[in-house]
């Protein structure tokens, strides 16, 4: 995992909160993991815009903040399935006030967006 070269301030929520949601697709993992999308190759068509590999890198980061969890199951095919973690969950109010935030200003930031 990538290594900042700058501390985080410990004493910011909003710099804790962005150190650990830093990543371009990890708002959208999560939200994907609770709207049920459970396995790997799910979460990859879902989010089919961004590659594989950088969904896994940043899957495994949000393992190791403890937003989700992993579980093998020892069947053939192996199965793996990704879950939000009781820390994970309460990130999804976030996630819903930010969504409906953008819904509330579609208009004038859709000028901005190409």
């Amino acid at each position: 995992m990538y290594q900042k070269k700058i501390p985080v301030s410990n004493d910011c929520g909003l710099q804790l909160f962005l150190a650990v949601m830093n990543g371009k697709w990890k708002i959208s993992l999560i939200w994907c993991i609770h709207s049920g999308y459970k396995r790997p190759s799910e979460i990859h068509k879902a989010i089919s815009e961004a590659s594989r590999r950088v969904l896994d890198s940043q899957l495994k980061e949000l393992m190791a903040h403890g937003l989700i969890s992993k579980t093998i199951y020892s069947k053939r095919p192996l199965i793996v399935e990704y879950s939000l973690t009781a820390l994970g969950e309460t990130i999804i109010p976030a996630i819903n006030t930010t969504a409906q935030w953008g819904e509330d200003h579609r208009t004038e930031l859709e000028k901005f967006i190409k």
